[in-house]
């Protein structure tokens, strides 16, 4: 909100001679302190054919971390850690990747108490977050349907009046026979208006080959307002080819959100390709593509942004940050 401060100043008479009938003048000057968080600035969010735009229709552009799967790493999604984030990283959005196979929430239904703490987080901070149904092993997001939709319900009744909600209903979709238009769109038209029913929020949907094929809804896309497509990227495996699909793509009218990337091969492991990662942030930059990099997490692969050793609830030194944390970190603090 935005607070009036008050400040009074007394001008004093300098002059020679009778000061009696000098009087001590009040000018009172209104100062307008700008104490808004960022969701109270820019409110609901909206698509506007590729941009995505704030409740006065302006293009913004998102930076924040996902989590690592919160099944394994969710001790580092909570409100201390996501809080120095945004004080010190400048970090605008959240996302909470809760994993659907591998240990995640089709065999541990609890991981959806792990979601609701990040989004109360989210809100207490004044920042956006993406809830995050993160299909991997489980190639196809038809498999799970079911689940998806009454999760994603819930979870739209639930937030139905939070302005900072995001919804990515498919992370990865992947396999030779998982394509757009039989499994990812049929998907997406049953998920969707589900979603729908209670909020009109923005919805991510993820694209094949692990995020990849934005080429697809572009030239078939989905005929529902307030709709991304998912690109995932990951600069020592993917390269200009990728950035010249998502150029494309944008070209044809769709909103791209790169919900994962990171600056090293696809495994999340390996060395850093500084160049390509240096193109990579240039690009998003440039084309307002809002972005959540891999991962907040203290494993010893490279993606990790934080030391082994790095506490779970924030104030990290400059030794407790990786180097690609560093990177992600400098790039989130540019305006």
């Amino acid at each position: 909100m935005l607070k009036t401060l008050l400040i009074s100043f007394v001008l004093m008479a300098c002059g020679s001679g009778d000061r009696t009938e000098n009087k001590l003048p009040t000018t009172h000057i209104q100062m307008q302190i700008n104490t808004q968080t960022y969701v109270e600035e820019h409110g609901s969010l909206s698509i506007n054919g590729k941009d995505l735009v704030d409740k006065n229709g302006q293009s913004i552009q998102l930076k924040g971390m996902s989590s690592h799967g919160l099944q394994w790493f969710g001790s580092y999604a909570n409100f201390n850690a996501m809080k120095e984030l945004r004080d010190n990283w400048g970090q605008t959005v959240f996302r909470a990747a809760m994993y659907t196979a591998e240990g995640g929430y089709l065999s541990n239904l609890s991981l959806k108490d792990k979601v609701h703490e990040v989004v109360k987080a989210a809100q207490d901070l004044g920042i956006y977050v993406v809830i995050d149904w993160h299909i991997l092993s489980d190639r196809n997001p038809m498999w799970n349907k079911d689940k998806a939709k009454e999760f994603f319900s819930d979870m739209a009744r639930t937030y139905r009046d939070s302005p900072n909600v995001i919804y990515e209903i498919a992370n990865e979709p992947n396999g030779g026979d998982v394509r757009w238009s039989n499994a990812i769109k049929p998907y997406a038209l049953e998920v969707i208006p589900e979603i729908r029913k209670y909020s009109d929020g923005v919805i991510v949907v993820g694209t094949g080959t692990w995020s990849q094929d934005v080429h697809d809804p572009a030239s078939d896309p989905l005929q529902f307002q307030n709709i991304m497509y998912a690109c995932h990227f990951y600069a020592a495996t993917h390269g200009s080819w990728l950035r010249d699909r998502i150029s494309s793509a944008m070209g044809k009218g769709i909103a791209i959100f790169v919900t994962e990337w990171g600056g090293m091969p696809s495994s999340g492991n390996g060395g850093i390709n500084y160049t390509e990662t240096s193109e990579w942030l240039k690009f998003m930059q440039n084309n307002k593509i809002s972005w959540t990099a891999w991962s907040l997490s203290n494993s010893r692969q490279t993606h990790s942004v934080l030391k082994p050793w790095a506490k779970n609830n924030g104030g990290w030194s400059d030794g407790d940050i990786s180097d690609h944390g560093k990177i992600i970190r400098d790039d989130m603090l540019k305006k």
